[in-house]
């Protein structure tokens, strides 16, 4: 389908690229450019009042930049520190009240479960049937979400990694563009009145600072030693949790931390797509878009399922569904108002699905295909 030693967008390059390795200085100024203009279109849409400005302005302008063919890059340790305060952030909305409403979640949780095998299935079919996207390729694109685990995986099974993540990354833009605007239509959500998130400032007491910093460096290296999916979120997400189920600490990170989050997350998702040809970016964008709009419609119906037997709108149920990324999901859910908590924990479960069993169920199926 593709020429294997083009430069892609995983986070390492395929085993056939002949790329040197880059200086420092010039992965530097790649990473400054790449967030100056992640910033300046994150405030282009913050001035026009559109949803999510911060991560969907960067997502646009390094998307087009890239795909235009300007050198732009982001290291992955900025991306992963900046994620990490996002995990401290999601683990302060879960409060000591919210136990109270497990039993409703494990509803939505199993629902979640029949959600993921069906989206797969309808995905697989589409990529093997209309994208010609051979079987190994096509199954591991076809998960709904765990990017880098898929890529990890889908090369080892002799799948196309850079193929993969395109796919995943495309999908993931798809998404977080479409689900603001599903929520303005659908859910009464109006843009915020500032330029900022909501939350506080940083006149936060020293011993919350303590507390948060040690959350966003303790919680992923424990994950990591663990060998945890989504460590650096998932550490600093948990031990966040334990800090605030607790009572220690009723602080979340600044409005400015975390709006630069989302610049970065939204940076982070654009560059993915430096260093491809146009054609090939746009084709796997238009198939992507197909296989989005599976997802979505899936989700869309899953909602509408379970909305009486949970108790929440069909929408806030797309959202905790729909397959953009654990940390892009979590930022929409803050960005317009809903229940981070609830979206998070969902997320997690989804990406513990896929991470878990879809490799197991990879290997019973392969011998059919090769048949």
């Amino acid at each position: 389908m593709t020429d294997p030693t083009a430069p892609g967008a995983s986070e390492s390059a395929p085993s056939g690229s002949q790329a040197t390795p880059e200086t420092r200085q010039h992965v530097l100024r790649k990473a400054l450019v790449a967030i100056a203009i992640g910033t300046a279109g994150g405030f282009l849409f913050a001035f026009l009042k559109l949803p999510l400005p911060w991560m969907m302005g960067a997502m646009v302008a390094t998307t087009i930049c890239s795909i235009a063919g300007l050198n732009i890059g982001l290291p992955q340790p900025v991306r992963m520190v900046m994620i990490a305060i996002l995990g401290v952030m999601l683990g302060s909305a879960f409060k000591p009240e919210l136990l109270d409403h497990l039993g409703k979640w494990a509803v939505s949780v199993t629902g979640l479960f029949f959600y993921g095998i069906v989206a797969l299935v309808l995905v697989l079919l589409f990529l093997r049937k209309v994208a010609k996207y051979d079987p190994v390729t096509a199954y591991f694109s076809s998960s709904p979400g765990g990017l880098n685990e898929m890529v990890i995986v889908g090369k080892a099974m002799g799948g196309d990694d850079r193929i993969i993540a395109l796919t995943h990354a495309s999908r993931i833009l798809i998404v977080v563009m479409i689900i603001p605007f599903l929520f303005r239509i659908f859910g009464g959500y109006e843009p915020q009145s500032g330029m900022l998130p909501p939350g506080n400032g940083f006149d936060i007491p020293a011993h919350e600072w303590a507390l948060m910093a040690g959350c966003a460096i303790v919680g992923p290296l424990v994950a990591r030693r663990l060998k945890l999916p989504a460590a650096p979120l998932l550490g600093a997400m948990v031990l966040s949790l334990v800090v605030h189920l607790t009572g220690w600490s009723k602080s979340a990170p600044p409005s400015m931390l975390i709006a630069a989050a989302q610049v970065v997350i939204g940076t982070g998702v654009g560059c993915r797509f430096a260093g491809t040809r146009v054609s090939e970016v746009l084709k796997i964008i238009q198939t992507s878009f197909g296989a989005s709009l599976i997802l979505l419609s899936t989700a869309v119906a899953a909602g509408f399922l379970l909305q009486d037997l949970v108790g929440l709108p069909w929408y806030v149920l797309v959202l905790a569904y729909a397959p953009g990324g654990l940390a892009e999901m979590s930022m929409v859910a803050l960005g317009i108002g809903q229940d981070v908590a609830f979206v998070a924990t969902h997320h997690l479960f989804r990406i513990a699905f896929i991470v878990v069993l879809a490799p197991l169920a990879f290997r019973l199926i392969r011998k059919a295909w090769t048949a």
